[in-house]
């Protein structure tokens, strides 16, 4: 298997052979699972809840009206659109239609899915608008005018491609795309970016900055703040370390001397950096601010606007005209803070808004370069595992917060109660958990464990009415593990799980696993766990190496093959978190525990071993993780005689469904395979209808 691989032929996307293999184990899968009585009603009740039109439009501000992407029942592919500050307010407002996605999608007989638009400031008046085939990461660009809600047939296009454009102004285009031999990296990003000029040819176009081959991908844009006018561009050399420069349109590109594993940004005349190893006295974690034009020069003097403790840490920020606001968690619960800076360079600091205890809360829209009180506009949102989310709007300096949303309860929340526990790893490390579930439960509960544990991707308390329609109203205990690998305890927390020793974060799932058990929460049989893309690799690791902890495993869009990872789509780009199969020590680690390597003879039930049944779900469409690592675990599986079901939706990219519909389709298929492997009758309860033991 590690040398010569009989299934590399399923690799090939859009075979005839591989797409004849998926199609006869999807007949398979949904002959199986649909047939259960309960399935169209989890079906029914997924797809109204992500079609709910009370949910709320988040929204970002661009001069005089708030944005906003739309799907529901009437608009799977959605609608681009916009109202006033004045509209948003009312419990009905009036929006403004500014390019309809499904009529699109029908009028060119292409399954075009939204993938964001990049306006032209200040104006607003055009966008280069990116459209996906089927949810891939790949899109299309294409000029629209804002004002006449249409494309520009003389507009600027690129081709499909895994594209980076930025606007410089109304003629001119920063541009990272496939535009011939050489433009792409290893991991197919831009290598190359162009300044592009309207109406002259991209092959034209002169290259201003560059990286290598191997990098991971460049990337440059325009700053138009007024006053502050910058071209600035970075180099990804691998995932987590980065150069970033200033680009001059005739003098020589200047390097911003930050630590190359830091977070830079830039925002009027601040340099921020947020670090991922300690430097200049400062610990890892810490955020400073520099006077830009004094760093250039050479200067370190700075302000520390945050310094991280053993519980607390930086989770992100945003900026206002003026302001900061700080997103931190401690024990990963949320908290905001707003910083306002003083004439002698220090801030001060205060909280923003009400977070309860065990909550998540973000910003999810400023609007630094407008004037007047817009430029100081924060929108926030607070939610909680039971608390659907609140949508505030406070103006920076104003105590006052205003509640502009509420997202309805769309499952039942009676009886059920958030505890926060610490599981004990191997190595003594203690591990946050959440367990979500009926106060007073009698006995064990199916439960459905979920984690991610990498690329610092924190976990944090979130509503799903999904879940909650799925599994907690169906009397399933849910339970999130902040495993390490993760951001939650900062950057040492998602370090300690880099290449060799990946294994801590496996061995932090186990600990949360057997934690369950302890405290009688569950059992192994009615156990089961849920993970997708670097989560998948997590559940498929649990199979391989923890087979008798669970009752049940589902891995999404998952990594599987380590040995071949690097030379799949976007995997060489993650060589710096999980290591280098070319390495002879790297591989030594990897195949230790890549779940396709490590499937073996008599690891089934029947055969006295402890392998729980596996769901394997993925998209012919995903351009990120390639569809070959799922088709290629369940051949293998079912080589072994091992229990495997496969699923493979048409489109739908990385997120796995395209659409609301796809989505719902395939949420249906993954809690119908766990209720029917963790219920005491194997079959999907009703509703409202608890389990017993």
């Amino acid at each position: 298997m590690e040398d010569d691989d009989p299934y590399l032929w399923l690799e090939e996307i859009e075979g005839d052979a591989a797409l004849t293999w998926v199609r006869e184990r999807n007949a398979e899968t949904v002959a199986e699972l649909t047939a259960d009585p309960g399935f169209e009603a989890l079906r029914q009740e997924v797809r109204e809840v992500l079609g709910d039109s009370a949910r709320i439009p988040y929204v970002v501000r661009r001069g005089p009206h708030l944005y906003n992407f739309w799907r529901d029942t009437t608009r799977l592919r959605g609608v681009w659109r916009r109202t006033t500050l004045e509209e948003y307010r009312t419990s009905d407002p009036h929006w403004e239609t500014v390019l309809d996605v499904d009529a699109l999608a029908d009028e060119e007989g292409v399954p075009w899915t939204w993938a964001g638009a990049a306006v032209l400031r200040p104006c607003h008046r055009r966008a280069l608008v990116k459209l996906s085939r089927d949810g891939a990461d790949a899109t299309v660009v294409r000029e629209y005018d804002m004002d006449r809600g249409a494309f520009m047939a003389d507009g600027f296009r690129l081709p499909e491609a895994k594209n980076s454009v930025s606007w410089i102004d109304e003629d001119h285009l920063f541009v990272g795309t496939d535009a011939g031999p050489g433009d792409l990296t290893a991991s197919g990003y831009p290598r190359t970016v162009r300044r592009w000029r309207r109406g002259s040819p991209l092959e034209a176009a002169p290259v201003v900055f560059e990286g290598d081959h191997e990098d991971v991908s460049v990337s440059a844009w325009h700053d138009p703040t007024p006053g502050f006018e910058r071209d600035l561009a970075v180099r990804s050399r691998d995932f987590w370390h980065s150069e970033h420069f200033l680009l001059s349109a005739d003098g020589p590109v200047v390097r911003i001397e930050a630590p190359d594993d830091a977070l830079v940004g830039v925002h009027r005349q601040w340099l921020l950096v947020t670090l991922r190893s300690p430097w200049l006295e400062r610990p890892a974690g810490a955020l400073l601010a520099f006077g830009f034009e004094a760093f250039l020069r050479g200067e370190r003097s700075h302000e520390v606007l945050f310094t991280p403790d053993e519980r607390t840490v930086l989770e992100g920020y945003a900026t206002t005209r003026d302001h900061l606001v700080l997103e931190t968690l401690t024990d990963v619960s949320s908290h905001l803070h707003l910083l306002t800076p003083s004439g002698s360079g220090t801030w001060s600091r205060r909280p923003l808004g009400e977070v309860p205890a065990l909550s998540s809360a973000g910003v999810t829209a400023t609007s630094p370069d407008e004037d007047g009180d817009s430029g100081e506009e924060v929108f926030f949102s607070v939610s909680g595992f039971v608390q659907p989310a609140t949508l505030c709007r406070t103006v920076a300096g104003d105590p006052e917060v205003e509640t502009l949303k509420r997202a309805p309860s769309r499952f039942s929340t009676e009886g059920l109660l958030v505890r926060q526990h610490f599981a004990v790893s191997a190595d003594g490390t203690r591990v946050s958990y959440f367990v979500v579930g009926q106060e007073g439960q009698e006995g064990p509960a199916p439960v459905l464990l979920y984690g991610y544990g990498g690329f610092e991707v924190s976990l944090t308390p979130f509503h799903s009415a999904v879940t909650g329609r799925a599994w907690l109203e169906r009397g399933g205990t849910y339970v999130i593990a902040n495993i390490r690998g993760g951001g939650e305890y900062g950057p040492a927390w998602h370090q300690a799980a880099l290449g060799a020793d990946r294994v801590l974060a496996f061995d932090d799932f186990a600990a949360v696993a057997r934690d369950l058990v302890l405290r009688g929460v569950t059992t192994p049989g009615r156990l089961g766990i849920c993970g997708g893309s670097n989560g998948g690799l997590l559940t498929g690791v649990m199979l391989t190496r923890h087979p008798e902890l669970f009752g049940a495993v589902v891995a999404e869009v998952p990594l599987l093959d380590m040995l071949r990872y690097h030379r799949l789509l976007a995997g060489a780009s993650w060589v710096a978190e999980y290591g280098d199969p070319e390495d002879p020590r790297d591989r030594a680690h990897l195949l230790r525990w890549s779940p396709y390597h490590n499937l073996r003879p008599g690891m089934g039930r029947e055969a006295g071993g402890t392998c729980p049944p596996l769901l394997l779900t993925t998209s012919t469409r995903d351009d990120r993780v390639h569809p070959g690592h799922a088709r290629k675990m369940a051949a293998r599986m079912r080589e072994l005689g091992l229990p495997v079901h496969y699923y493979e939706n048409t489109g739908g990219g990385h997120a796995g469904a395209a659409d609301h519909e796809q989505a719902a389709y395939v949420e249906a298929v993954v809690h119908s395979f766990l209720w029917r492997s963790l219920s005491d009758d194997g079959r999907v309860p009703a509703k409202g209808e608890a389990k017993p033991r």
